[in-house]
């Protein structure tokens, strides 16, 4: 078991407050993102985690024991963890096999017993033909491998990653999204991963949790939370968004600026932002209720990027690659909305208010 369990963890730096209660529960065999701006605390949380940091208060239970509370801390090399850090961290005079087998060594296990658990896990991460090459005579993403499989071979109850394929190329790091999540699945193992790409979040996690300001903005499944963020920053954070100035009267909504008009139930500000993906705006010749102007357009091989004027704000549509040789800056054009949202509009507070 490897579940952990956070309640009413808070964290403080002096007078900065870190973290602000965060309750969350990773179960067993889960891939967790934590996925928010610089500063939002997701790195501290993982460090506690780790047992690097002591909470200033709550319980933290990894496989229902306790290892962080007012009475409790157990230190770092006692919580049976595996961590891979952003840097490689390989030894630069060992060969791979070493490298891999160290945790095992400093243990002091029988040799065979080294031996059959370093084999094993050198298959998994795919690096058992260069059991005996050193890391200069390797890529980025093998030495990534290696500091991977050095993490694994001890077995661990939980995997911690932070930010381990920011210092790739992008072909790399796409590789890796892939084979990390690969390897987690077939091992069973629960990871908990800090990261502030938002492609990486959405490619590996079962569950996303988003922070700002030390405090839990959404947690959910990748696909509910890009479909149905809960507040404007989510909106905002995760994918590519237009955030449409509007005001709301009589369960009607009115684009600044224009005369369009959509229907929506009731909202508590007179001011209002409609929030549309690109994707889910669909260009047409055909007249709808809200016309438009080609203002810019680009193409990018199997997708045209299209900013379009709505009175004086411009929104971008996601459309298919031949659009491009329809549409021309001047056009005008209308759209059809597949889905949005409507946020009521305010000050920060407000905007990070949680929707229900």
């Amino acid at each position: 078991m490897s579940t952990v369990d956070l309640q009413n963890i808070k964290k403080s730096f002096g007078d900065v407050e870190v973290i602000k209660s965060f309750n969350a529960t990773f179960e067993d065999g889960e891939f967790v993102t934590l996925l928010g701006p610089s500063g939002c605390g997701k790195t501290t949380l993982l460090r506690m985690v780790a047992g690097f940091e002591k909470p200033t208060s709550g319980q933290l239970c990894i496989g229902g024991k306790i290892m962080s509370s007012d009475q409790v801390f157990v230190p770092p090399e006692k919580r049976q963890i595996g961590m891979v850090f952003q840097s490689y961290a390989v030894w630069p005079h060992m060969n791979v096999f070493d490298n891999i087998a160290y945790p095992l060594k400093i243990q002091k296990m029988n040799k065979q017993v080294i031996k059959e658990k370093t084999d094993r896990v050198l298959k998994v991460v795919h690096l058992d033909k260069y059991r005996d090459r050193f890391p200069s005579q390797l890529s980025g993403g093998q030495q990534q491998r290696i500091a991977l499989g050095r993490a694994l071979v001890a077995e661990p109850e939980l995997l911690l990653l932070d930010e381990p394929l920011s210092n790739l190329d992008a072909k790399l790091r796409d590789s890796m999204r892939y084979e990390i999540k690969k390897i987690s699945k077939e091992l069973g193992i629960t990871v908990i991963f800090v990261t502030h790409d938002q492609t990486e979040a959405m490619t590996m996690s079962d569950k996303i949790i988003i922070l700002n300001r030390g405090v839990i903005q959404q947690a959910g499944a990748p696909y509910e939370i890009y479909h149905r963020p809960v507040n404007q920053f989510v909106a905002d954070f995760i994918g590519k968004i237009n955030l449409i100035k509007a005001h709301y009267a009589d369960e009607m909504i009115t684009v600044d600026g224009t005369d369009i008009r959509l229907p929506h139930a009731a909202c508590k500000h007179e001011h209002v932002v409609l929030a549309v993906r690109p994707e889910n705006i669909i260009l047409q010749k055909e007249e709808t209720n809200i016309p438009a102007v080609v203002d810019d357009i680009y193409f990018l091989g199997e997708t045209t990027d299209i900013f379009l004027r709505l009175g004086d704000q411009v929104v971008r549509c996601m459309a298919e690659s031949h659009a491009y040789a329809e549409y021309a800056v001047g056009d005008r054009v209308y759209l059809r909305l597949k889905d949005y949202l409507v946020y009521d509009d305010g000050d920060t507070e407000e905007q990070l208010e949680i929707v229900t």
